[in-house]
């Protein structure tokens, strides 16, 4: 992606670059885009876990760490070509909400019966999802410490 566009490279530009045969890629992938979701959701899960370090308590701090989780996430790669990134937005930010509902989900466990957290965890996701994509986007005027301290303040109400 760093040399064309997503949707120009061929299942040989990608088995060339990782020095594979092609029956070696097919045998894990049945193509581009199946790659392309496994590194997405990947991405997603490993800059979350990096940020809150396996922590799970529903408080401030996680909730801080989750929109920097975001924030890193969504800040635009240094690819040549741009249009490969933006044409991902969408997939990027689907992947990272299901996994902001998953560690919300199992960090509100203890505080909410099932109910309440179907009403509360998609609610949480979303307002940390768009404060970090908002950040990185460059639509806000502010760093991204403040973006999710002010994002934490929104959803514990304080």
């Amino acid at each position: 992606m760093n040399e064309k566009d997503f949707e120009k490279i061929t299942v040989a530009d990608l088995t060339k670059g990782a020095q594979v045969n092609r029956a070696t890629f097919y045998a894990h992938f049945n193509d581009k885009y199946e790659l392309l979701d496994y590194i997405v959701n990947e991405s997603a899960s490993a800059v979350i876990e990096k940020h809150t370090s396996g922590n799970m308590k529903f408080d401030k701090e996680y909730i801080h760490q989750l929109v920097l989780a975001v924030c890193d996430y969504h800040q635009p790669p240094n690819f040549q070509c741009r249009s490969s990134y933006f044409s991902l937005i969408p997939q990027l930010k689907d992947k990272m909400l299901f996994e902001l509902k998953k560690k919300l989900s199992k960090s509100l466990d203890l505080i909410y019966a099932d109910i309440e957290k179907s009403f509360y965890v998609p609610i949480y996701a979303s307002i940390i999802l768009e404060a970090g994509y908002l950040w990185a986007s460059g639509q806000v005027p502010f760093d991204k410490e403040e973006v999710a301290k002010k994002a934490s303040l929104i959803i514990l109400g304080e």
